[in-house]
C-alpha cells in the first residue's frame, strides 16, 4: 500500500477540489444525476448507509467481515468488494464520489481521511473519530481537501430539532443555566462485563479478518468480547456508552444554546470491572462558561444505575421515560424531550404548552435540508444545500464534547480543559489519549498541523 504515492498522481495532496462524477452545477441536472457511493463497513450499522447509497451509484464496497457483509454483497452483486478501504481507494477510487463510513470508531479516523486526501466527500457514523486530535484533524482535512461531510447523528435533521432551535432563538426558555440528559445505557447487547480476564485464546472466524478489524491499534488476540457487538465497552476501540449515544442526545442543546467547549468535567463512575473495559455506570458533569450574553450552563450525563432528578415544572407524579432524554430548565419554561433524538420535544408540563400554544404557532418554521443525514450530504454534493448541518464544523466540537467526556470516565478524573492549547491542565498524562498512537500504516494527517 502507497497511499501516497497515489496522492502524488491525482493531486489531491494539493488540495485541488475533484469534481465528482455526475458534474455538479450543470443546470436541469442536479435532481437526477446520481452519486457514486462506496460503502466503508455494510453490516450493523452500515446497513443505513448501503440502503442510501443503493438510491444512488453503490459501486464499491470495504469490509473487513464477508459474513457481517453477506446481505449488502446479496442485495448489490455489482459492487466490487474489498477487505481493505485503502486498497478500495487506489484501484476504483477515480469512479467513487463519495464515501460512507459506518465502521467502529478507531477506524473512522484512517478511513475518512484516506477518502478526503483523494477527494472524496465523506459520510462518518458517530462519534466522528476517536480522540480528539482525530477530530480536529478532520475538521482541517475539509477545508484543505474542500469536500462535504457529515456525522451520522440522524436527530439534527428531524423536525423536532428545528422546533427546539425555533422555541429556543424565540425566547419562549429563557435564558439556560441547566441541562439534564440521561440514557438506559450501558446495557446489553453492546455493553456486558466479561466473564473472564484475560480473554481465553480463541481463532476469529475465516470470514473475518482480525488484522485488519484493528486497524491502527496495537495488534492484540480476537475474542467475540470484541467483535462483532461488544467493541464499545473497550477503550482501545469504542468510546463507551457516552460515545455511543452522546452525539444523539447532547445534540440539540449543544445545538441551541451554542455551548461550544466546556472548561471543566467531572466525573462520578463506577470502577471498571477488567482493565480496559468502560465503567458500567457514570455521572458526567460538564461546566460551559458564558457565550455573549447567555449564562453559564452546566449539563449532566446520567448513565443507567442513578436516579435521574425531575424538571422542576414537572407532573411529579409521572416517572421520567427509562430510555433516556434530555431538558432544559430555562428561566421562562423548561424544554423536553424523550429518548435519545429529539422527535417530539414538547414545553413540560402540558397544561404550560396549552397555554402558550398560539405564541409557539406564530413562530416562523426553519426549513428542512434533507430527510436524513446521508440525503443531507448529497443533497450538498449535487448544490440543492450549501452543506449539511452536521459538517465537520458543527460535528467537531460537539465531538470533542463527548470526546471529553469519555476521557473522564476512562481515567477516573476530572478535567480542567484548555481548548486552545488541546490539552488537559496540569495531567500531561492525558496526552497519549488525546492524541493516541497508530501504528505506521496507518497514520494520517500529521502534515495538516504544519505552519
Amino acid at each position: 500500500m502507497n497511499r501516497r504515492n497515489f496522492i502524488k498522481t491525482t493531486g489531491t495532496a494539493a488540495g485541488a477540489f475533484v469534481l465528482p462524477q455526475f458534474s455538479i452545477g450543470k443546470p436541469g441536472e442536479s435532481a437526477n444525476s446520481k452519486i457514486n457511493c462506496a460503502v466503508v463497513g455494510a453490516g450493523g450499522m452500515g446497513g443505513y448507509a448501503v440502503g442510501e447509497a443503493g438510491k444512488q451509484n453503490l459501486v464499491a464496497f470495504a469490509d473487513v467481515d464477508d459474513s457481517r457483509a453477506a446481505g449488502a454483497y446479496k442485495k448489490h452483486p455489482n459492487a466490487k468488494r474489498f477487505k481493505d478501504f485503502r486498497v478500495m481507494l487506489d484501484k476504483v477510487g477515480k469512479d467513487i464520489d463519495a464515501v460512507l463510513i459506518s465502521t467502529p470508531d478507531h477506524t473512522h479516523f484512517a478511513a475518512a481521511m484516506a477518502a478526503m486526501e483523494r477527494g472524496k466527500h465523506v459520510f462518518v457514523q458517530k462519534p466522528l473519530a476517536h480522540n480528539i486530535w482525530q477530530v480536529r484533524t478532520l475538521q482541517k482535512a475539509a477545508h484543505k481537501y474542500k469536500v462535504h461531510t457529515q456525522m451520522g447523528n440522524q436527530g439534527h435533521t428531524f423536525e423536532g430539532m428545528r422546533r427546539i432551535k425555533e422555541w429556543v432563538d424565540a425566547g419562549i426558555v429563557g435564558d439556560v443555566k441547566e441541562v439534564i440528559t440521561w440514557t438506559d445505557r450501558p446495557r446489553a447487547p453492546w455493553f456486558i462485563a466479561p466473564k473472564e480476564w484475560p480473554h481465553a485464546k480463541v481463532a476469529a472466524p475465516n470470514t473475518l479478518d482480525w488484522d485488519l478489524w484493528q486497524g491502527p491499534v496495537e495488534r492484540g488476540d480476537y475474542s467475540p468480547e470484541y467483535v462483532p457487538t461488544k467493541w464499545r465497552s473497550w477503550w482501545a476501540y469504542g468510546c463507551g456508552a457516552l460515545g455511543d449515544i452522546g452525539c444523539h442526545t447532547f445534540d440539540a442543546p449543544f445545538y441551541t444554546l451554542g455551548l461550544g467547549s466546556p472548561t471543566k468535567v467531572e466525573i462520578e463512575r463506577e470502577e471498571p470491572s477488567v482493565p480496559g473495559f468502560i465503567p458500567m455506570k457514570s455521572i458526567v458533569t460538564f461546566h460551559f462558561p458564558k457565550r455573549g450574553n447567555k449564562p453559564a450552563v452546566v449539563m449532566k450525563w446520567y448513565e443507567a444505575g442513578y436516579e435521574v432528578p425531575k424538571p422542576k415544572r414537572w407532573n411529579q407524579k409521572d416517572a421520567l421515560p427509562k430510555e433516556g432524554g434530555m431538558y432544559m430548565e430555562g428561566s421562562e419554561n423548561t424544554l423536553f424531550h424523550a429518548g435519545m433524538r429529539p422527535t417530539k420535544p414538547i414545553i413540560t408540563p402540558a397544561k404550560r404548552m396549552a397555554e402558550i400554544k398560539g405564541e409557539l404557532d406564530k413562530i416562523e418554521k426553519l426549513p428542512s435540508m434533507g430527510k436524513s443525514p446521508i440525503d443531507e450530504l448529497f443533497r450538498a454534493i449535487k448544490g440543492d444545500i450549501k452543506k449539511p448541518g452536521s459538517n465537520f464544523d458543527y460535528a467537531v466540537p460537539l465531538t470533542e464534547m463527548v470526546l471529553l467526556g469519555a476521557l473522564a470516565q476512562r481515567t477516573g478524573k476530572n478535567i480542567e480543559w484548555d481548548a486552545k492549547k488541546m490539552k488537559v491542565k496540569g495531567q500531561p498524562e492525558f496526552n497519549e489519549m488525546i492524541k493516541e498512537p497508530a501504528l505506521k500504516d496507518w497514520r494520517y494527517g500529521e502534515e495538516l498541523w504544519k505552519a
